[in-house]
Protein backbone atom coordinates (compact mmCIF):
# COMPACT_ATOMS: atom_id res chain seq x y z
CA UNK A 1 0.00 0.00 0.00
CA UNK A 2 1.18 3.57 -1.43
CA UNK A 3 0.86 6.41 1.26
CA UNK A 4 1.10 9.78 0.78
CA UNK A 5 4.61 11.91 1.20
CA UNK A 6 2.58 14.89 1.76
CA UNK A 7 -1.59 14.89 3.53
CA UNK A 8 -1.90 18.40 2.46
CA UNK A 9 -1.72 17.34 -1.50
CA UNK A 10 -4.57 15.38 -1.50
CA UNK A 11 -7.10 17.91 -1.19
CA UNK A 12 -7.59 20.81 -3.37
CA UNK A 13 -8.23 23.42 -0.93
CA UNK A 14 -5.29 22.22 1.67
CA UNK A 15 -2.55 21.99 -1.86
CA UNK A 16 -3.99 25.49 -2.32
CA UNK A 17 -3.49 26.84 0.77
CA UNK A 18 -0.04 25.15 0.85
CA UNK A 19 0.98 26.93 -2.46
CA UNK A 20 0.03 30.33 -0.63
CA UNK A 21 1.31 29.26 2.20
CA UNK A 22 4.96 28.49 0.76
CA UNK A 23 4.58 32.04 -0.94
CA UNK A 24 4.32 33.35 2.04
CA UNK A 25 7.09 31.97 3.12
CA UNK A 26 9.05 33.34 0.64
CA UNK A 27 8.26 36.44 1.31
CA UNK A 28 10.30 36.53 4.66
CA UNK A 29 12.33 33.75 4.48
CA UNK A 30 15.65 34.04 2.99
CA UNK A 31 15.84 30.66 2.47
CA UNK A 32 12.43 29.55 1.46
CA UNK A 33 12.54 28.23 -2.28
CA UNK A 34 9.57 30.97 -3.23
CA UNK A 35 11.92 33.78 -2.17
CA UNK A 36 13.92 33.46 -5.32
CA UNK A 37 11.50 32.50 -8.08
CA UNK A 38 11.75 32.45 -11.88
CA UNK A 39 9.67 35.37 -13.30
CA UNK A 40 9.16 35.13 -17.17
CA UNK A 41 7.59 37.61 -20.02
CA UNK A 42 7.39 37.98 -23.81
CA UNK A 43 10.40 39.96 -25.31
CA UNK A 44 9.06 43.39 -27.51
CA UNK A 45 10.70 41.03 -30.43
CA UNK A 46 8.38 37.74 -28.83
CA UNK A 47 10.93 35.82 -27.62
CA UNK A 48 10.83 34.62 -23.86
CA UNK A 49 12.53 35.87 -20.87
CA UNK A 50 13.16 34.38 -17.81
CA UNK A 51 15.08 35.39 -15.33
CA UNK A 52 15.13 34.59 -11.24
CA UNK A 53 13.49 37.58 -9.18
CA UNK A 54 13.21 38.28 -5.40
CA UNK A 55 9.62 37.93 -3.89
CA UNK A 56 8.86 41.20 -2.02
CA UNK A 57 5.14 40.59 -0.91
CA UNK A 58 2.39 37.87 -1.40
CA UNK A 59 -1.28 38.59 -0.35
CA UNK A 60 -3.63 35.57 -0.57
CA UNK A 61 -6.47 37.09 -0.08
CA UNK A 62 -5.59 39.86 -2.52
CA UNK A 63 -4.36 37.29 -5.00
CA UNK A 64 -1.44 39.04 -5.38
CA UNK A 65 2.86 38.90 -5.66
CA UNK A 66 4.66 41.84 -5.49
CA UNK A 67 8.57 42.12 -7.48
CA UNK A 68 10.80 44.87 -7.34
CA UNK A 69 12.82 45.62 -10.69
CA UNK A 70 14.67 49.04 -12.04
CA UNK A 71 11.95 50.51 -13.78
CA UNK A 72 14.37 51.06 -16.81
CA UNK A 73 15.02 46.80 -16.83
CA UNK A 74 14.10 45.27 -20.15
CA UNK A 75 11.37 43.15 -18.23
CA UNK A 76 9.52 46.16 -17.44
CA UNK A 77 9.11 47.44 -21.07
CA UNK A 78 8.26 44.01 -22.36
CA UNK A 79 5.25 44.18 -19.84
CA UNK A 80 4.49 47.38 -21.02
CA UNK A 81 4.11 45.47 -24.59
CA UNK A 82 2.38 42.05 -22.80
CA UNK A 83 1.21 42.61 -19.47
CA UNK A 84 1.23 39.19 -18.57
CA UNK A 85 3.89 36.68 -16.93
CA UNK A 86 4.73 33.79 -15.18
CA UNK A 87 6.55 32.78 -12.15
CA UNK A 88 7.97 29.56 -11.31
CA UNK A 89 8.85 28.12 -7.94
CA UNK A 90 9.90 24.51 -7.70
CA UNK A 91 10.20 23.29 -3.63
CA UNK A 92 12.44 20.36 -3.86
CA UNK A 93 11.81 19.50 0.39
CA UNK A 94 8.01 19.70 -0.45
CA UNK A 95 8.37 17.93 -3.82
CA UNK A 96 5.95 20.98 -5.19
CA UNK A 97 6.09 22.80 -8.11
CA UNK A 98 4.31 25.46 -8.94
CA UNK A 99 3.50 27.76 -11.87
CA UNK A 100 1.51 30.91 -11.71
CA UNK A 101 0.23 32.72 -14.53
CA UNK A 102 -0.38 37.00 -13.62
CA UNK A 103 -1.47 40.14 -15.02
CA UNK A 104 0.77 42.31 -14.12
CA UNK A 105 0.94 46.85 -13.35
CA UNK A 106 3.90 48.50 -13.17
CA UNK A 107 3.71 50.49 -9.99
CA UNK A 108 6.41 53.81 -9.86
CA UNK A 109 6.78 57.51 -8.24
CA UNK A 110 4.06 58.60 -5.87
CA UNK A 111 2.94 54.77 -5.88
CA UNK A 112 5.70 53.28 -4.52
CA UNK A 113 7.39 56.02 -2.33
CA UNK A 114 6.06 54.60 1.00
CA UNK A 115 8.26 51.06 -0.13
CA UNK A 116 11.13 52.86 -1.46
CA UNK A 117 11.65 54.37 2.30
CA UNK A 118 11.37 50.41 3.33
CA UNK A 119 13.72 48.75 0.69
CA UNK A 120 17.53 48.78 2.90
CA UNK A 121 19.99 51.19 1.87
CA UNK A 122 22.30 48.03 0.36
CA UNK A 123 19.70 47.11 -1.31
CA UNK A 124 18.73 50.62 -3.33
CA UNK A 125 21.40 50.50 -5.16
CA UNK A 126 19.87 48.18 -7.40
CA UNK A 127 17.64 50.57 -8.35
CA UNK A 128 19.50 53.22 -10.20
CA UNK A 129 22.41 51.56 -12.13
CA UNK A 130 24.44 53.16 -15.00
CA UNK A 131 24.05 52.33 -17.73
CA UNK A 132 20.24 51.38 -17.73
CA UNK A 133 20.25 47.69 -16.97
CA UNK A 134 20.75 45.48 -19.90
CA UNK A 135 22.55 48.00 -21.68
CA UNK A 136 25.61 46.74 -23.38
CA UNK A 137 28.86 47.49 -22.08
CA UNK A 138 32.86 47.46 -22.71
CA UNK A 139 33.80 45.39 -19.87
CA UNK A 140 32.40 43.40 -17.05
CA UNK A 141 31.92 46.16 -14.26
CA UNK A 142 31.64 49.22 -16.57
CA UNK A 143 28.49 50.82 -14.65
CA UNK A 144 27.99 52.26 -11.58
CA UNK A 145 25.31 51.96 -8.81
CA UNK A 146 23.31 54.64 -7.74
CA UNK A 147 20.28 54.93 -5.64
CA UNK A 148 17.62 56.13 -7.23
CA UNK A 149 13.91 56.11 -6.37
CA UNK A 150 12.82 57.33 -9.98
CA UNK A 151 14.31 53.74 -10.87
CA UNK A 152 12.43 51.82 -8.21
CA UNK A 153 9.49 50.17 -9.45
CA UNK A 154 6.46 47.62 -8.28
CA UNK A 155 5.56 44.59 -10.12
CA UNK A 156 2.30 44.09 -8.63
CA UNK A 157 1.11 40.75 -10.25
CA UNK A 158 -2.19 39.79 -10.05
CA UNK A 159 -2.56 36.02 -9.82
CA UNK A 160 -5.10 34.57 -12.94
CA UNK A 161 -4.23 30.84 -11.98
CA UNK A 162 -1.92 28.13 -10.43
CA UNK A 163 -1.07 24.80 -11.60
CA UNK A 164 0.33 22.94 -8.67
CA UNK A 165 2.22 19.56 -9.13
CA UNK A 166 2.95 17.24 -6.33
CA UNK A 167 5.25 14.95 -6.92
CA UNK A 168 4.43 12.24 -4.34
CA UNK A 169 4.14 8.43 -4.70
CA UNK A 170 0.95 9.40 -5.96
CA UNK A 171 1.34 12.78 -8.04
CA UNK A 172 -1.24 14.77 -7.87
CA UNK A 173 -1.66 18.20 -9.85
CA UNK A 174 -4.40 20.77 -10.05
CA UNK A 175 -5.17 24.28 -11.68
CA UNK A 176 -6.92 26.95 -9.72
CA UNK A 177 -8.36 29.74 -11.33
CA UNK A 178 -8.97 33.15 -10.03
CA UNK A 179 -12.19 33.48 -12.38
CA UNK A 180 -14.22 30.63 -10.71
CA UNK A 181 -13.15 31.72 -7.33
CA UNK A 182 -10.00 29.26 -6.50
CA UNK A 183 -12.12 26.25 -6.32
CA UNK A 184 -9.53 24.01 -8.14
CA UNK A 185 -9.61 21.24 -10.36
CA UNK A 186 -7.62 18.11 -10.92
CA UNK A 187 -5.43 17.52 -13.96
CA UNK A 188 -3.86 14.27 -15.20
CA UNK A 189 -0.03 15.47 -13.85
Amino acid sequence: MTTDLHAWATELDTLLAQVWARLVRGVGDRHAPARHPVFATVAPDATPEARTVVLRAADPVAGTLDVHTDLRSPKVMALRLNPLAALHVWDGTAHLQTRITASVEVLAGEAVAALWQRVPETSQSAYGTMPAPGTPITTALDYVKTPDPAAFAVLRCTVLAIDAVHLGPNHRRARFDRADGWQGQWLAP
